[in-house]
């Protein structure tokens, strides 16, 4: 018996309750409950975890021993293993003419550019000399290099090399100069945490930075307040998948004042992409939406996003898109999940293949339909979904 199915069952029986009203009361199949508890299933997605400890009233994180975030696919691994290299390669002396940091603040500008547009074949490519030359940078380029660190670990999270991200962010936290600096690689690592399914840490670091960070709203500045903001809604996130809906209301309930403070979407100092504003916060109460398992309570704040007045960030943007489609999907709609996630993954082709929440859409869409298009088994093939 895996871990998560000894916990399910001591949980179950603890409570007093068969394997069947425990379907009845979570929504999961019995047939799941019944492998997961006798050990036919290796371990279970994150999301049935959140949902069987909700009806066990315990945190998901009970329930959890290990990350449940698969990890990158082995042609993700190879074209970004020159940055692997790259980052845990020892320092070493450098030969010829030295980097300059306007000169590799030139190169990240660009690499920037890249990772917002979710163009990730240019960014490898790239990435690996920037790594390099930032690491030969002397005091005077430490912000630089912090900056090419953040962009690095951004990356990995993205594609689902969490080990190596977690180097990268770890070290731009080490040389962050200022809380504003450090407060991006601790809302990074935070991010990190949450997809590898360690929301208890997740939930502590990013409410100690939103502590440490809690500015005087009348006299703040908006980088202060943007970088708070950030920190709260990561803490929301992390507690809501966690099961602590509490928790989580009074982090977005903070998170809010602070977005009605500034009043617009901005960007925030020392962040790639990320920005702060009512549309964010309201795009992210959405996601919260889906985590709760209410897809038509998401897809009604779904409509009341103003996405054509502010602009957040380009991956907020695109996550938002699969929250919609998996809340059609969750609601037999699957015409319109479908058509949502062709336009998510036409906005954003390289970024698509590697989201989960891509993979549950779609499967929710074959499961739900007797037959299949071209497009949508096309589709099936480059997320990779198992037939």
């Amino acid at each position: 018996m895996t871990y998560a199915g000894k916990k399910v069952k001591d949980a179950r029986k603890r409570s007093g309750l068969t394997q069947r009203e425990l379907a009845d009361h979570s929504g999961v199949s019995l047939s799941t409950i019944r492998k997961l508890e006798q050990g036919e299933r290796s371990g279970a997605r994150m999301e049935t975890l959140h949902t069987l400890a909700k009806a066990l009233r315990l945190p998901t994180m009970a329930l959890v021993a290990e990350p449940q975030e698969e990890g990158a696919r082995a042609g993700t691994r190879e074209l970004w293993e020159p940055v692997r290299a790259e980052l845990v390669r020892p320092p070493a002396p450098e030969a010829g003419d030295p980097a300059t940091p306007a000169g590799v603040a030139r190169v990240l500008a660009a690499a920037e550019a890249f990772y917002r547009d979710h163009h990730f074949a240019e960014l490898a490519a790239v990435l690996p000399a920037l790594v390099h030359d930032a690491d030969t940078l002397t005091e005077d380029g430490r912000g630089v290099r912090v900056r090419v660190l953040q962009l690095a670990a951004g990356a990995m999270t993205h594609t689902r090399q969490f080990d190596i991200a977690e180097l990268a962010v770890r070290r731009s936290l080490e040389h962050a100069q200022d809380r504003l600096e450090a407060s991006a690689s601790a809302n990074t690592l935070a991010w990190l945490l949450i997809r590898q399914g360690r929301l208890d840490e997740a939930l502590a670091l990013a409410t100690q930075w939103a502590d440490e960070l809690e500015p005087r709203v009348s006299r703040a500045t908006t980088s202060e307040l943007g970088a708070w903001g950030l920190l709260l809604l990561r803490a929301s996130g992390a507690a809501v998948r966690n099961n602590q809906p509490e928790v989580a209301a009074d982090m977005k309930r903070l998170a809010r004042s602070a977005a009605t403070a500034i009043g617009r979407e901005v960007q925030v100092a020392h962040e790639t992409v990320r920005t702060f504003g009512p549309t964010t916060v309201r795009m992210l109460t959405v996601e919260d939406a889906l985590v709760k398992d209410r897809p038509d309570t998401a897809l009604r704040l779904a409509e009341q996003v103003p996405l054509y007045s502010v602009r957040p960030s380009s991956s907020v943007r695109s996550r938002h898109g699969l929250d919609v489609a998996n809340a059609y999907a969750r609601l037999g709609r699957y015409a319109e999940a479908f058509g949502k996630l062709s336009e998510v993954q036409a906005g954003s082709p390289e970024w698509f293949p590697n989201q989960t929440p891509a993979r549950d859409a779609l499967q929710a869409v074959i499961d739900g339909r007797r037959t299949l298009t071209p497009e949508m088994r096309h589709m099936a093939d480059t997320l990779q979904l198992s037939p």
